[in-house]
């Protein structure tokens, strides 16, 4: 056990001072001396006064001098340890003799501005790749302190909880929905959390110490993200391979059928037969060219390009769209301005597929259809509101070849999220809280 330090008195008289009263102090003998002598001795009064002078003014020459001598190299000490202290490293103290001590205190002082200048410059670049790192990955990461306060949040973890780090941090971690990840095993899976369409998430948590007080670290990874990657992958190949030996077959059929029917044409059989005949072809034809068109939309899904970001200013893009809905009148309600960078193209494909599908929708209940946005955080948050019936079931969402329309292809919704996805955002289907209806929320960072 450590003893407490004695607190030492201070001293009445500044160091500077002291050093003068101590070099005054070491004088008065010597002075004290002359003057003795000097009265014994049978010198004039005047002859007294001009050597009690002399003498005065050479002691006080003298105690000045060593005052200098002394306080001035701790001074010039003490701005180059505050320079380091404070990051400055341009200070330097040139001709230090090395064969003085002084000198050497300088020297030793001097050749410490190299490394602390390293060592900060490999902390400031260690943190800023740090930052860089966290802001970077696709996991959610957060920082509790002990009291259950928010004191750290990435850019995924603020896609995650809707909102900006700004509006985060200082919030209690159970009025955001962390609260069952502070507890419980420090490792496991979390089923249907975060998000309004469910999810499965990978919890990961850990203590480390910051100004000597516990923070708990909690790494989120979206475990639904990377098994809809692998189920889009293997859809893909499979659409490859179907779309490459459906379409080598329906060529042929294709052609065969329309060669008949120009046979027909020119050799008839019967009023009764050719009626059938070209009916029976024209079904064929028409058939094979369904499937082809079919084929060709999956095929779509398949070849989809990675992004070509440029500028793409939200208002001018959604009432592009809006415009191009023929069937209602499509409700702009405008947000803040935001300009994007991504891919203007498919962003106006994925846009028209979720106006479709709502129109479709509205069209059921004789209700109306609206596209509204806003931001939150870096995010851009749009949503395409319906009076329909609501979301179809969950379950089959955004699974492809499945539709609920007669004429649907399956495609829509699963090509929207896949082009949603690749601008690094999300989209969900929810059912509306204030009335009977869908909303299709489209979330893509700035």
């Amino acid at each position: 056990m450590s003893r407490p330090r004695a607190r030492r008195a201070r001293p009445w008289l500044p160091y500077d001072l002291r050093v003068v009263a101590l070099a005054f102090a070491g004088g008065v003998p010597a002075m004290c001396t002359a003057l003795v002598l000097l009265a014994v001795g049978n010198y004039s009064a005047r002859v007294l006064w001009a050597a009690c002078c002399l003498m005065f003014g050479a002691w006080l020459i003298a105690a000045t001098k060593l005052r200098k001598q002394i306080v001035r190299p701790l001074q010039t000490l003490a701005n180059l340890l505050a320079a380091l202290r404070e990051g400055d490293y341009s200070m330097l103290v040139h001709d230090s003799n090395l064969d003085d001590p002084l000198g050497l205190v300088f020297a030793e002082v001097s050749a410490l501005r190299e490394p602390l200048r390293a060592q900060r410059l490999g902390a400031l670049e260690a943190v800023a790749l740090l930052e860089r790192v966290m802001a970077e990955i696709d996991v959610s990461v957060f920082a509790v302190d002990e009291r259950g306060l928010l004191c750290l949040v990435n850019r995924a973890g603020e896609r995650l909880l809707g909102s900006s780090a700004e509006r985060l941090v200082g919030r209690t971690a159970g009025s955001l929905g962390l609260g069952e990840c502070l507890t419980g095993e420090s490792r496991r899976v979390l089923d249907n959390a975060f998000a309004a369409n469910g999810g499965r998430w990978e919890l990961r948590r850990s203590v480390f110490r910051q100004d000597g007080a516990p923070v708990q670290l909690l790494v989120l990874t979206d475990l639904q993200q990377a098994l809809r990657e692998e189920e889009r992958q293997a859809w893909q190949r499979l659409v490859r391979v179907l779309s490459h030996e459906i379409n080598n077959s329906l060529a042929p059929i294709q052609s065969i059928a329309g060669s008949l029917r120009v046979l027909l044409v020119r050799n008839p059989c019967g009023a009764g037969v050719d009626e059938d005949l070209h009916s029976g072809l024209g079904v064929i034809g028409a058939r094979a060219e369904s499937l082809s068109r079919f084929m060709r939309s999956y095929a779509r899904m398949a070849r989809l390009p990675t992004p070509v970001l440029a500028p793409v200013d939200v208002a001018e893009w959604v009432g592009r769209v809006a415009r191009l809905e023929k069937r209602m009148t499509i409700r702009v309600c405008p947000g803040p301005p935001i300009t994007l960078a991504a891919d203007g193209d498919q962003l106006e494909q994925l846009l028209i597929n979720l106006v479709n599908n709502a129109v479709d929708a509205a069209a059921e209940t004789g209700g109306g259809v609206k596209v509204e946005w806003g931001l939150m955080g870096g995010t851009l948050d749009l949503r395409v509101v319906d009076d329909g019936p609501g979301p179809p079931p969950r379950t089959n969402l955004f699974t492809p070849f499945f539709t609920t329309k007669p004429a649907g292809s399956g495609i829509g919704l699963v090509l929207s999220r896949q082009i949603a996805e690749g601008h690094g955002g999300t989209l969900i289907l929810e059912p509306r809280a204030d009335a009977r209806g869908c909303v299709a929320r489209l979330r893509i960072p700035l």
